[in-house]
């Protein structure tokens, strides 16, 4: 059985991430999330969706973006 990296637990259905070449193992989406998903550069919160990126970094939606600086950023653009 593997053993998940964040929370240690020991499972037999684990998911391997190869995420830049490297893989991580984990037992739960939820871990995968702790362990790997990026960290807005604004508030801290993990980037579970699309996200913004700007200039080399995440946020996790564009009123952050927008707290931190980036123009342009919008959650919806009406046609």
């Amino acid at each position: 059985m593997a053993q998940c990296e964040v929370c240690g637990n020991e499972y037999d259905k684990t998911m391997e991430i190869t995420m830049g070449g490297e893989t991580h193992v984990f037992d739960s989406f939820e871990c995968a999330i702790h362990g790997i998903a990026p960290t807005c550069a604004h508030c801290g919160c993990k980037v579970i969706g699309h996200g913004i990126e700007s200039n080399g970094s995440m946020y996790c939606c564009a009123h952050c973006a927008e707290q931190a600086g980036v123009e342009g950023a919008r959650d919806r653009v009406d046609a």
